[in-house]
């Protein structure tokens, strides 16, 4: 499989703060990764390091054949680096429409496209942002940036504070861009059972270093693994 991203002893934090030590992993194309670990492991600082907003010491990131490593944020999102944040930042003062239509790009992710997968937004079109449900708006986050036409999606924490229905819902979703669309991606969860279903690879972070590296599906049946670094067993 052609390499997508490939991340080589990263060294990054925020101002004198160092987080990160030595991160060293690879994703394919196509390929889903689960980012795992306990709160204030590192995890969204590795994506906002990834993304050009936290801070590299040292180390070097190759993404889609370029080097990365210096590149301004906007330019990293023009190389086709997607991003779904924790807040969602959806546009709440414009419809669920012109949520989409207002960014985006070129490309084989257009907003039409992008109601197959996610058909209630159809259903809420017309419906500002500020009136969708934390679902919902979750939902429109994870669209807006499919619509831009990225070449690997990071998502932090996309189920966080949502109805288990919703989750399942949103998984599902997920599942089907991997599975189906081939969409590469890095997913920060909590729920590591469930995220593992939907990755091909798995990374643990532990105080900001790289502690396990391999498949998902391996990951899924090592409960001495998951209860060490994530405090849950396997059966969760």
């Amino acid at each position: 499989m052609t390499e997508l991203l490939a991340v080589e002893g990263l060294s990054a934090g925020w101002g004198a703060a160092r987080v990160l030590s030595g991160i060293s992993f690879r994703l394919a194309e196509g390929q889903s990764l689960a980012l795992l670990g306990r709160n204030g492991m590192g995890k969204t600082t590795l994506l906002c390091a990834l993304l050009g907003v936290a801070a590299t010491e040292i180390g070097r990131i190759h993404f889609a054949g370029q080097d990365i490593t210096s590149l301004a944020p906007e330019r990293r999102a023009w190389a086709g680096l997607g991003w779904v944040p924790q807040e969602r930042n959806i546009f709440r003062s414009l419809t669920v429409e012109e949520n989409l239509t207002a960014v985006a790009r070129p490309g084989p992710w257009s907003p039409e496209r992008v109601w197959a997968h996610f058909p209630r937004l159809k259903e809420r079109r017309r419906n500002m942002g500020n009136q969708l449900s934390g679902g919902e708006q979750q939902m429109l986050a994870i669209a807006r940036a499919l619509v831009l036409n990225p070449k690997l999606l990071l998502l932090d924490e996309p189920t966080e504070g949502l109805a288990p229905i919703i989750v399942e819902e949103l998984l599902a979703v997920l599942r089907r861009l991997v599975r189906e669309e081939g969409m590469a991606s890095i997913i920060v969860e909590q729920h590591a059972q469930k995220v593992l279903d939907v990755a091909d690879r798995a990374v643990i972070l532990e105080r900001g270093m790289v502690v396990h590296d391999g498949p998902a599906g391996d990951l899924a049946r090592d409960g001495a693994t998951l209860e060490r670094y994530l405090a849950v067993g396997s059966s969760q």
